[in-house]
């Protein structure tokens, strides 16, 4: 006897359509009972985004677990936003845009300075002096080669700064 519910065949392969088609109504229902009704939207949201680019559906062997899982890492990652925010708005006291700029330029100014001496000079030269690869090359007496390493590794320190 059917209950109306087609049921999922082991070797059936997944789809994005058949995962919404048979689960959505009950996965919107345990998000809403799990997060409440304004999370859960933009969790529910979220998910069937993320799935819609997941390569890996038609190998889904426990759709329900799946798509929980799914759900708990955005709720997670959420949070995680919301407490590094709350965190940067408690030690952050609220400047004014010149306090701002002046807070960035003296930022800028010693990721610079913290940057060793050789890729310093090659940074410098080249986002300050504005000269190519060849006449930094030239000026410090290096390769063009050892020039564009040096800037890869002065941007990659500098960009790692920055995300911190």
């Amino acid at each position: 006897m059917s209950d109306g519910l087609e049921k999922l065949q082991p070797d059936a392969p997944m789809t994005l359509d058949g995962l919404h088609g048979r689960y959505a109504a009950w996965f919107r229902a345990r998000l809403v009972r799990r997060y409440g009704a304004a999370d859960a939207e933009d969790i529910l949201q979220e998910a069937w985004l993320r799935l819609a680019s997941y390569p890996g559906l038609a190998g889904i062997r426990h759709p329900k677990a799946f798509l929980l899982r799914v759900a708990s890492n955005l709720a997670l990652g959420q949070l995680r936003r919301s407490a590094v925010a709350e965190r940067f708005a408690a030690v952050t006291p609220t400047v004014s845009h010149e306090d701002a700029d002046q807070l960035e330029t003296v930022f800028f100014r010693q990721m610079v300075l913290d940057l060793p001496q050789p890729l310093r000079d090659v940074f410098l030269l080249s986002r300050v002096g504005g000269l190519t690869n060849s006449q930094i090359a030239d000026q410090l007496g290096i390769s063009p080669k050892t020039v564009e390493w040096r800037m890869t590794r002065a941007l990659a320190r500098c960009a790692a700064q920055v995300r911190r």
